[in-house]
């Protein structure tokens, strides 16, 4: 078999799913707007079953749903007859997913469910079938064909499953007005939620880790204050611990090249008086945003009173992850 024949077997069975995902468009009614009702009404959990290829895409949805706003996770029907039914509360909404509609541990619990009284939401390809007709609302899965030549293995059906999840889980998300703060809370530890969750006195340096003088000192002592702390900077303070200045790597370069003796000037002849702060409750985006607008590496953290509270540079910001 050569390549060429490879890339047309391929692409058959992309053009294949394509058609079967397009014709899904044409099944989106009432049951599809009742099936959202029922879940933005839901007190509980949204609860998604399903055996085989369709347990794994039930998975994908039940993930999809979580992460958007629409609590809900996985229950394997074959675990739920041997125990894990009592997972399920009268407050919950059930996804039942099988392309037969005649999955023997989704039959299995079906009286369960109806004794339950809870909503049950079918993902199926058959409405005359066992799920089907127990069903309180029908989403139309079925296909005309598998991608598969053999017309056997499932995937022009789990790809119109998954779509027709991604469908109820994004309208759900509209509803809600879900927006990427929501987002980024459940997903904190993507670069999003670092973002928008990360606060600058999560990642500044304070106390002892400050790089910090007193305005009366000479450079030399200042210089050795820097190299302590390792930030490429030390702030300058009053006796009255309020900011007044700050001295950085650039600085030291300007000082040398202005012939000056580092031990006999003091840091307040060479010291910066122009420098950018920002306040310790602001976003660590809003300092990256901060460092690349002014072009520099550092920023200093001050409170309300105008008093140093900490100090950070572009390395926090990496080892953070939000750059």
């Amino acid at each position: 078999m050569n390549d060429e024949t490879l890339r047309k077997m391929g692409l058959a069975v992309i053009e294949a799913e394509a058609r079967a995902v397009q014709s899904l468009g044409e099944r989106l009614g009432d049951d599809f707007n009742k099936a959202c009702h029922a879940m933005l009404d839901c007190k509980g959990r949204i609860i998604v079953i399903g055996m085989g290829k369709s347990g794994h895409i039930g998975g994908k949805i039940a993930s999809t749903l979580a992460s958007t706003g629409s609590p809900a996770f996985f229950v394997h029907p074959g675990e739920a007859a041997h125990g894990d039914f009592g997972m399920i509360t009268a407050d919950d909404v059930i996804i039942a997913v099988s392309n037969s509609g005649e999955t023997d541990e989704i039959i299995t619990l079906l009286p369960l469910i109806k004794r339950l009284g809870v909503p049950l939401i079918a993902l199926c390809g058959k409405q005359r079938s066992s799920l089907g007709e127990a069903a309180t609302c029908y989403l139309d899965i079925s296909v005309d064909e598998e991608a598969c030549p053999l017309n056997l293995a499932p995937t022009s059906s789990t790809t119109v499953t998954l779509v027709m999840g991604d469908a109820l889980a994004i309208a759900l998300l509209e509803a809600r007005g879900f927006d990427e703060r929501d987002f980024a809370r459940s997903h904190p530890a993507g670069r999003l939620g670092r973002r928008l969750l990360l606060h600058i006195s999560d990642v500044m340096h304070t106390g002892d880790k400050m790089p910090v003088v007193k305005d009366n000192v000479s450079l030399s002592d200042a210089l050795l204050e820097m190299t302590r702390k390792g930030l490429g900077m030390t702030a300058i303070v009053d006796a009255q611990q309020k900011l007044c200045g700050v001295y950085t790597d650039g600085d030291l370069r300007r000082t040398l090249d202005s012939g000056a003796d580092i031990h006999k000037i003091s840091i307040a002849d060479c010291m910066s008086t122009k420098f950018t702060c920002i306040q310790s409750e602001q976003l660590a985006e809003e300092a990256l945003l901060t460092m690349q607008k002014k072009k520099i590496n550092g920023l200093l953290v001050i409170d309300e009173d105008n008093t140093l509270i900490g100090v950070l540079n572009m390395h926090d910001l990496l080892r953070a992850g939000v750059v």
